[in-house]
């Protein structure tokens, strides 16, 4: 008999991670793996260990929105790039396939990719990632999860946290500096012109 899938509460907020380096678990077998489980966000370590995570909460959602949205306008008017939400993975130069809470991806990097490899994972590290922390995140985990995209060929990375108010701003042989309670903060030179209100989601 079919079990039925796991509810939000069964799940809980705490992760579970699967170590799969001696079992195997290969793209063409993790891509189907997430198709076939959409209700549960997954990310593949460089060490083959799968995570999964459980789903936010109504105001982690909300904030991820707002700097979606703000970011994707800005995108729009500037028509350099392309904005993704956090259910998009991107396939990492290290081979970690992981899903930042927003991007953003210049167009010239992307031109030399066939729409069939696009429809899949992303085949590149963004040029601006950002993570915006939940209660269950712990700030060590996602620190070393934005040294990586910076390791990977990210320019420009933001960890908010909006219950501590601080950011910390990522950029390449630059160690992270930390803004205590900023009103705003910006984007320039990767991303020209963009400020984000960040207080708004304090």
């Amino acid at each position: 008999m079919a079990r039925e899938p796991l509810t939000n509460e069964q799940i809980g907020t705490a992760r579970l991670v699967l170590n799969f380096e001696k079992v195997g678990l290969t793209d063409e077998q993790f891509f189907p793996l997430c198709s076939d489980n959409r209700d549960l966000r997954m990310e593949l370590t460089a060490q083959k260990e799968l995570i999964i995570m459980s789903p936010v909460g109504l105001k982690s959602g909300w904030r991820e929105h707002l700097l979606i949205m703000r970011l994707g306008i800005w995108s729009e008017q500037d028509g350099t790039g392309i904005v993704c939400s956090s259910a998009t993975l991107f396939k990492l130069p290290d081979g970690a396939i992981r899903s930042p809470d927003a991007s953003w991806t210049r167009r010239d990097r992307l031109a030399g990719f066939t729409d069939a490899e696009l429809e899949k994972f992303g085949p590149l590290c963004p040029d601006f990632v950002a993570e915006i922390m939940s209660p269950s995140d712990r700030l060590i985990e996602v620190q070393e999860k934005m040294e990586e995209y910076i390791a990977n060929g990210a320019q420009l990375g933001w960890l908010i946290d909006p219950f501590e108010a601080r950011v910390y701003v990522y950029r390449p042989a630059q160690r992270g500096d930390c803004l205590q309670n900023p009103a705003t903060i910006s984007g320039d030179p990767v991303l020209p012109e963009f400020t984000f209100q960040v207080a708004e989601i304090w």
